[in-house]
């Protein structure tokens, strides 16, 4: 991962007029976004897909639905397993779970797979990254 952001950050200076500001302005600029948010997008609308029925998996073998009734955020929320390695905590049913728990309601019950992709897209823009991943841990 930190040797694909190294050719991010090499290729966007390569763009005139962009090679002396810091890296997240020249990546504002070309209206791009760190690795880390492009990778966690792809889990989310993943997970939208397993959980809605858009995928032919069976979304149990993957989430457990919370069974708490009073939730706070969206109706769709993730119960998160206990896990003691390291390594299966960076499986895709357990690294995705923080997040989609943080999103609202608005984007989880999304109709479609392009209407979730964009009001996920929107919910960010009103966040900042920074924020985003202080959600997820």
């Amino acid at each position: 991962m930190n040797t694909l952001e190294k050719v991010q950050r090499r290729a966007s200076k390569l763009c005139r007029g962009l090679r002396k500001l810091p890296y997240e302005e020249r990546l504002f600029k070309l209206k791009l976004c760190p690795l880390k948010q492009r990778r966690l997008r792809g889990d989310l609308i993943q997970a939208y897909k397993i959980l809605t029925g858009k995928e032919r998996v069976n979304s149990d073998i993957f989430f457990k639905r919370s069974t708490t009734s009073n939730l706070r955020g969206n109706s769709m929320k993730l119960f998160k397993f206990r896990s003691r390695l390291v390594s299966r905590q960076n499986f895709f049913s357990q690294r995705v779970v923080n997040y989609w728990n943080a999103l609202p309601d608005c984007v989880v019950e999304a109709k479609s797979t392009n209407a979730f992709k964009n009001q996920l897209d929107k919910h960010w823009k009103l966040k900042k990254w920074e924020l985003i991943k202080a959600e997820g841990l």
